[in-house]
């Protein structure tokens, strides 16, 4: 198979559990410390070898799209001032090699349908599909890179999971499989947001996938489904059928930044571990701690 090279980043949804911060602004840009949420996702693919990266976008998006674009006039006017420091942070969003391609989703109509866009441009070529609400920390290799490695050792579709609490998997996608090595599975099942009582499994699929090219065909014929939209989850079901899909229990910490809980952990974990206000935030945080008359210690990872 050839090596994985084009991302996907459905980012046309409303953002709806951040009004009113994303009214007008997409929830892709909500930030964590001084990064947006699109950028960390955006990071992690081309860590892990990708040079095409094409996000599937709505209404309201544009941000997104001039985030990746160079700003001559600011980098005009910081290079005028001297601030070389801030004008290399600036250019070095994304590496020159690295190409953006935007598709607009003009209805809709799901994750999979949003995925689907992006055939024109993917091809036929294996591909990653990222989801910047699910920010993952790692404390060696991004979780995209490790699943890059399994792909390129097992020629197959990968999913991204994790095991979570029996009572939430109603949320997520839920794989059942045959155990190959421990953290793999080769996957016999997936159902999309099951009854707790009729779960597989409490492993759930999270926001990273690798896929095959011949999910685009069984995503064009797929019905709509949960919520009445096109589920990627319906197209993998019926991949398994064909083809061979492992599941992957990637290392790292992965923060639901779609929900303001999940937003709010990421932002303290990721400060604490910030190289500029990391120990002083740390600091304050122990403070805060005294005045509630806490004993709970913020610890960073690389304390």
């Amino acid at each position: 198979m050839k090596a994985i090279k084009k991302a996907v980043f459905p980012v046309a949804g409303m953002g709806t559990r951040f009004l009113p911060a994303t009214k007008a602004n997409p929830k892709e840009m909500l930030p964590v410390v001084d990064k947006p949420l699109i950028q960390y996702a955006a990071e992690e693919a081309v860590a892990a070898g990708i040079d095409t990266l094409i996000f599937v976008t709505g209404r309201n998006k544009r941000s997104i799209e001039d985030h990746f674009d160079t700003a001559y006039e600011m980098e005009r006017e910081l290079e005028a001032k001297g601030k070389e420091k801030m004008l290399e942070v600036l250019r070095s969003i994304l590496p020159k090699h690295v190409n953006c391609v935007f598709i607009r989703q003009s209805q809709a109509l799901g994750l999979g349908h949003a995925v689907l866009c992006a055939k024109p441009v993917v091809n036929n070529e294996p591909f990653a599909v990222i989801l910047a609400d699910d920010l993952i920390n790692f404390s060696e290799q991004p979780c995209l890179s490790q699943m890059v490695d399994v792909f390129n050792y097992q020629h197959c579709s990968v999913l991204g999971t994790e095991v979570v609490p029996k009572e939430d998997v109603s949320s997520y996608g839920i794989v059942d499989g045959t155990e190959v090595k421990p953290g793999l599975m080769e996957v016999n099942a997936i159902v999309e947001k099951p009854d707790v009582k009729d779960a597989p499994s409490n492993n759930a699929v999270v926001g990273r996938y690798i896929l095959t090219p011949r999910v685009f065909d069984l995503l064009e014929t797929t019905e709509r489904g949960a919520g009445g939209e096109i589920q990627l989850t319906d197209a993998i079901a019926a991949l398994l059928s064909e083809q061979r899909v492992l599941s992957y229990n990637f290392d790292g910490r992965r923060f639901d930044c779609g929900s303001k809980l999940g937003y709010l952990k990421a932002q303290v974990e990721f400060a604490l571990e910030h190289e500029e206000v990391g120990a002083d935030f740390r600091e304050y945080l122990l403070e805060l701690a005294a005045r509630n008359g806490s004993k709970v210690v913020p610890i960073a990872k690389n304390a």
